[in-house]
C-alpha cells in the first residue's frame, strides 16, 4: 500500500501491467461496506488505486490484492485549505500515471475527485449519488452544498444514482440530465451477498445469549452511523413509547457513535453495539430492521436485512422507497414523526403473522431483483462501456 502526503510524491510504480482505474472516496468505511466486492471483480482487467483518507478513519482497511491505497488528506466537512491541498495532490496523482478513469463516491470525494480528473484530462469520469447531504439542509448551506453537486456533475462523464427515486430527485433539482444519469438494476451501491447474508439459527442463540436478550423477545434492530439525520433521536423516543405497550421488546444499535447520541441512554433494553464488519449476526439476532432517516441514496441495510427475511420500518423519502415495497417488504412512516414510527412498530409486534410474511416477500424480491453478483457485474461492465466509447472517439 502506497501513501500521498502533502508535498510528497507517493511511491506510484508497479509491475502490474493492466490500465488503471482511480477510486476516490473520504472514508475507508465506505471501501469497507460497499466497494470490496466490486474492486475484487474490476482488479481481474484492470489495475486500480483506491484514495482516501486514512488519518482521520477508526475504520481499517483490510489488506488486499485487488487495490493499492493512496491515502488524501480529503475531510467530509468543509475546510476550504484542506480541501485545496487535497485537490492539487489529487491533480498530481492522476497526472503522474495515465489512468483510464476516475471513479468517486461521498459527496467531498466526488467533487475534489472530478474536478482533480477534469483538471487531469483524464477521460472517463464517474461519480456515484449516494445520497444528497443538502436534501435536509436549509438556506445558504443548501444552495451552497447543492451548487457544489452542480459543478461535480458537469465534471463528471457519467453519473451514477443508487435508485430511481435519488435520481429523480437529482433530475428535479437541476443537478444534472437525466441521459447523464444511470442506475444500475432495481438499484443499490453493491447489492447482497446472499451467502453472507443468510439465516443462521446458531448465530441468533449465540448473540442472544451474548447479549442477556431472551430467545422469546422481539428485538429490533438499527444498522448504521450514529447521527441525527439518520433519525436515531426519533428511534430512541419511539421506542420509549413502545416499552409502555411492549415491556419486554430489545433494540440493538449497531455502528458509530459519531454525535454522542447514546451518552445519556440508560435503558437496559437498549444495546449499542458499535462498528462490526460482522452486521449480519445482529440481523440474525434479531426481527424487525428500523430506519428512520432523513436522507438515504437506498439503504443497502434493507435489502440485505430482507435478504436474512427481516421486515423493515423505515422513512418515507426517496431511496427508501424503491428499497422497501411499503405494505409488502416493509411498513413506512413520514420521517421525523415520532408517534407513527411506534404505530408501525406496534402493528409488527401484535402480529407476529404479518412480520413474518413481510420477511418472506423481501427475502424472495432480493433474491429476484438485489444479488450482489448481479450488481458488480453491471458496474463493471458500465465502466467498461465508459472507456471503450471513450477510446472509440479519440
Amino acid at each position: 500500500m502506497s501513501s500521498e502526503q502533502h508535498g510528497k510524491e507517493p511511491d506510484l510504480q508497479s509491475k502490474d501491467t493492466k490500465p488503471l482505474l482511480f477510486f476516490v472516496m473520504t472514508s475507508p468505511y465506505c471501501l469497507n461496506a460497499f466497494l470490496l466486492g466490486h474492486l475484487h471483480r474490476i482488479s481481474r482487467e484492470f489495475r486500480i488505486l483506491v484514495c482516501v483518507n486514512m488519518e482521520e478513519s477508526e475504520f481499517p482497511i483490510r489488506p488486499s490484492d485487488d487495490f493499492e491505497v493512496v491515502n488524501i488528506a480529503m475531510r467530509r466537512e468543509i475546510a476550504p485549505w484542506h480541501d485545496l491541498l487535497a485537490l492539487f495532490s489529487l491533480v498530481r496523482i492522476f497526472r503522474s500515471q495515465p489512468a483510464k478513469a476516475v471513479i468517486s463516491f461521498t459527496p467531498k470525494a466526488g467533487l475534489l475527485g472530478m474536478v482533480a480528473a477534469r483538471l487531469a484530462n483524464v477521460p472517463v469520469r464517474i461519480h456515484y449519488f449516494t445520497g444528497q447531504v443538502w436534501a435536509t439542509a436549509k438556506g445558504v448551506k443548501r444552495l451552497m452544498l447543492k451548487t457544489l453537486d452542480q459543478v461535480l456533475a458537469k465534471c463528471a462523464t457519467t453519473l451514477l444514482a443508487d435508485s430511481q427515486s435519488q435520481k429523480k430527485f437529482l433530475v428535479s433539482q437541476n443537478i444534472s440530465e437525466s441521459g447523464k444519469l444511470h442506475v444500475l438494476g432495481s438499484g443499490s451501491v453493491s447489492g447482497v451477498d446472499l451467502v453472507k447474508f443468510t439465516y443462521d439459527a446458531d448465530v441468533r442463540r449465540e448473540i442472544r445469549l451474548a447479549l442477556s436478550i431472551p430467545a422469546d423477545a422481539i428485538c429490533l434492530l438499527f444498522i448504521g452511523r450514529m447521527k441525527r439525520d439518520k433519525g436515531v433521536e426519533d428511534l430512541l423516543s419511539a421506542f420509549s413509547l413502545l416499552l409502555e405497550s411492549h415491556p419486554s421488546v430489545h433494540l440493538l444499535l449497531v455502528g458509530p457513535d459519531e454525535e454522542g447520541l447514546l451518552k445519556n441512554v440508560t435503558e437496559v433494553n437498549i444495546h449499542p453495539i458499535g462498528y462490526t464488519s460482522a452486521v449480519e449476526k445482529y440481523m440474525a439476532a434479531s426481527d424487525i430492521l428500523c430506519l428512520p432517516s432523513y436522507r438515504e441514496g437506498f439503504g443497502n441495510v434493507l435489502i440485505e436485512a430482507a435478504a436474512i427475511g427481516l421486515p423493515s420500518v423505515a422513512s418515507r423519502i426517496y431511496g427508501i422507497t424503491d428499497a422497501v415495497v411499503e405494505g409488502e417488504t416493509g411498513l413506512l412512516h413520514e420521517p421525523g414523526d415520532i408517534q407513527a414510527i411506534k404505530e408501525c412498530l406496534s402493528e409488527l409486534l401484535s402480529s407476529p403473522g404479518k412480520c413474518r410474511e413481510l420477511g418472506l416477500r423481501g427475502r424472495e424480491r432480493v433474491l429476484c431483483e438485489f444479488s450482489a453478483n448481479r450488481i458488480k457485474e453491471l458496474f463493471f461492465s458500465l465502466i467498461k462501456n465508459c472507456i471503450e466509447k471513450s477510446e472509440a472517439h479519440k
